[in-house]
């Protein structure tokens, strides 16, 4: 099995969102050892935005109209995609910045639409990643939760599950730990034991969730005829 990491954080040190991801990799290795991973580091390796721009305009003309530089944009999307494709699981890590989702992992998302294969113009929606488990974790450094004074300011989480879950189809999962800013804030010192009981109940699910997403698929037969159906018809596309 093919299990892909996507990390989003700007903290190589010291970051939540990084130690859950670590939590989901090693429980998905204990339950297969012999899974190949694959680490997408988005803050280590961002996607351009000029590399956006370019498949995305190279997506509206005739492929003997675009430039060199929209060929390779296009090339780059197409490579992501297969990389995505090709996982029989998948883990996103997402803190929450500026109340948003990170620009590394937007870009990165921005990218693989511009291929036909998650693009639902050309795909419908929910048949991209089809069966495939993704676990979303989520690092938010105050609290958000129901009857917080910042209830509702969470704009990630919500989009980010309209995206690999409706959108391309994911079963997507939520691991979320809260108030993770409290160690480093001295304004946030009274919520210190709720950090950590966040941050302990998020490494324990993560390690749950991977176990069982390992087990209920571990056989990936059905999932490699899909990712070869779905390369098939991006050929047909021309994408």
């Amino acid at each position: 099995m093919t299990f892909l990491r996507v990390d989003s954080s700007i903290r190589d040190e010291d970051s939540v969102s990084r130690e859950l991801t670590d939590a989901v990799e090693r429980a998905w290795l204990a339950a297969d050892p012999d899974a190949e991973v694959v680490h997408r580091d988005l803050a280590a390796a961002p996607v351009r935005l000029e590399t956006w721009q370019l498949a995305t305009y190279g997506g509206f003309l005739p492929p003997d109209l675009r430039t060199r530089a929209m060929r390779d944009a296009s090339a780059a999307a197409c490579r992501a995609a297969d990389e995505v494709l090709a996982a029989d699981a998948i883990t996103v890590g997402a803190p929450l910045y500026n109340f948003g989702v990170p620009a590394a992992l937007k870009s990165w998302i921005d990218l693989l639409i511009t291929d036909p294969r998650f693009d639902p113009r050309h795909t419908p929606l929910g048949r991209s990643l089809a069966g495939v488990p993704l676990s979303l974790v989520i690092a938010r450094g105050g609290g958000y939760g129901p009857g917080s004074p910042r209830e509702g300011w969470d704009h990630s989480t919500p989009y980010l599950e309209r995206i690999f879950g409706d959108v391309f189809g994911a079963e997507v999962t939520l691991i979320v730990a809260e108030l993770t800013a409290a160690d480093v804030d001295p304004a946030m010192a009274a919520l210190r034991p709720l950090a950590a009981r966040s941050r302990a109940d998020a490494l324990a699910r993560a390690g749950a969730v991977a176990a069982e997403h390992a087990r209920a698929h571990g056989a990936p037969s059905t999932r490699r005829r899909r990712v070869a159906l779905a390369r098939a018809a991006s050929s047909a596309s021309g994408g």
